[in-house]
């Protein structure tokens, strides 16, 4: 998840994760349950508002769902520093076990999930496939702070997923939707897309707003200096985030409204896989990072990118390929709600992972950072 505002002060005074987190971050579930309620009351309301939003299209997908897409993502990746991505080539083995963490383990993960808990939801299945492929940008630099891992190399493997989902989500998102379940001789499973229809949306959702990004960080870096930009931009940018975010899905709950009111069980179908997938991945990475020989704060910063999700580009993807009102976009919607209190408690599980394995005193850290 991607809407995080900074919050360094709390974070440093305040000794109980719950604490550590500003308004916006601690009460983002509860956010999103609003924009949930007001995207149903609207279409109740307004029986004819959802084709008429619907027919206001740019390419395959609503202009105003993808004005929101598109609000939603610029401002996250403009928090990411492209420019010290170079850094990675000095730890080569840190950066092949965070790649396989992130594009090798995490979406078979979520594949093997979805197919065990979901199998007579094919469509909930891959929307939630869409998100195991969609690998978290920036929220993660918050929960990797709250377990206090190493916020450098957090950043860093933050930037290099960017470049990848770019890269490579439309060649898995073609591969787990279409390719693998042929192989596992269910062919009713298999989705009738092209790799070009993923392509087009990641290179609109994700690209596009990528480049306004990387041109706006180095603009304003380059006229005022890295410094400025930090203190300055970047306390604005997880608040746009977050209202793009809200505003994008007030407008699908407007078509997905009768859902939520005729099945509140579906809502808990997909969150058990996803709660699932947040708590098996974290400690699949958190473990491996240890056997490779990582110290706790390099083994945590490696986790916590590859537990956490980029559900705005899943859903993005999810509303444009199979449209505003499917199943898919509706399992993607269900993330946001579930990653919050998730990974919170697994802060707390990597923080006793820490004191249990590493031997690391998280109780003077936090009484030095109270002293400062």
């Amino acid at each position: 998840m991607t809407v995080a505002t900074d919050s360094h002060a709390n974070i440093q005074h305040d000794t109980s994760v719950a604490g550590r987190l500003s308004n916006l971050d601690r009460f983002l579930p509860l956010w999103i349950l609003l924009a949930v309620v007001v995207g149903v009351l609207l279409g109740k309301a307004s029986p004819g508002l959802s084709d008429g939003l619907d027919r206001i299209r740019f390419t395959d997908v609503s202009l105003p769902v993808g004005i929101g897409l598109i609000w939603m993502m610029y401002p996250i990746l403009a928090k990411v520093r492209f420019g010290r991505m170079a850094r990675l080539s000095a730890q080569p083995r840190l950066m092949s076990l965070s790649l396989f963490l992130n594009w090798v383990v995490g979406p078979f993960l979520m594949f093997g999930l979805a197919w065990v808990m979901l199998p007579d939801l094919p469509e909930f299945r891959n929307g939630l496939i869409m998100v195991g492929l969609a690998r978290c940008i920036a929220m993660v630099l918050i929960w990797n702070m709250l377990a206090r891992g190493n916020q450098e190399l957090a950043a860093l493997l933050v930037a290099l997923n960017s470049i990848f989902q770019i890269l490579f989500y439309s060649v898995l998102g073609y591969f787990f939707l279409t390719v693998l379940p042929g192989w596992l001789g269910d062919d009713a499973a298999t989705v009738d897309i092209s790799m070009w229809q993923i392509a087009r949306n990641v290179l609109l959702f994700l690209g596009l707003p990528f480049v306004m990004a990387a041109l706006t960080r180095y603009g304003i870096e380059r006229a005022k200096g890295e410094k400025w930009f930090e203190q300055h931009v970047m306390p604005k940018l997880g608040p746009a985030a977050l209202l793009g975010l809200l505003y994008t899905i007030v407008i699908m709950f407007i078509s997905q409204g009768e859902r939520i009111v005729d099945s509140p069980f579906d809502v808990a179908r997909v969150a058990l896989p996803l709660a699932s997938y947040f708590v098996l991945m974290f400690t699949i990475a958190f473990l491996l990072s240890k056997w490779s020989g990582l110290n706790y704060e390099n083994t945590t910063a490696v986790s916590f990118t590859a537990a956490g999700n980029n559900f705005e580009l899943a859903i993005a993807v999810a509303v444009g390929v199979f449209g505003i009102s499917s199943s898919e976009a509706f399992a993607t919607v269900i993330g946001p709600l579930i990653e919050v209190p998730a990974l919170v408690g697994i802060v707390y599980l990597s923080l006793w992972l820490g004191r249990f394995l590493f031997r690391v005193d998280h109780s003077r850290e936090a009484e030095e950072s109270r002293a400062q």
